[in-house]
């Protein structure tokens, strides 16, 4: 004897983009998001290793990239590439100078990788 699987039909409610939006209701507007974090990092370079070769590192270890020395730095915002970079001093702590900012369009496509 099989059994039949219960399926049951599932309600969405109504999507409304912003300009679809309810009277009275305001849309959304970029400075609403403009003080939310994001997380930004400098990727010098990547490189792989075995796991082995990883607990194997010790202070004095020199782990080599894919990147030659005065190559750009990645600067990554959560993960997506936003831009490309230098180091450079800002009084007595490192620092990054933009050199090249990735167009928006291009982006969406870019994951960091």
């Amino acid at each position: 004897m099989t059994t039949q699987p219960f399926a049951e039909a599932v309600q969405f409610n109504d999507y409304r983009a912003p300009a679809q939006t309810a009277q009275g209701e305001t849309p959304l507007q970029l400075e609403d998001a403009a003080d939310l974090p994001v997380t930004l990092a400098l990727e010098v370079g990547r490189t792989r290793i075995p796991i082995r070769g990883l607990l194997q590192l010790t202070a004095g270890s020199v782990i080599e990239l894919d990147r030659e020395v005065g190559d750009a730095f990645d600067v990554l915002v959560n993960g997506r590439l936003l831009a490309h970079g230098e180091a450079v001093m800002v009084n007595d702590k490192c620092g990054v100078r933009l050199t090249d900012v990735i167009r928006p369009e291009e982006r969406t496509r870019n994951t960091g990788s």
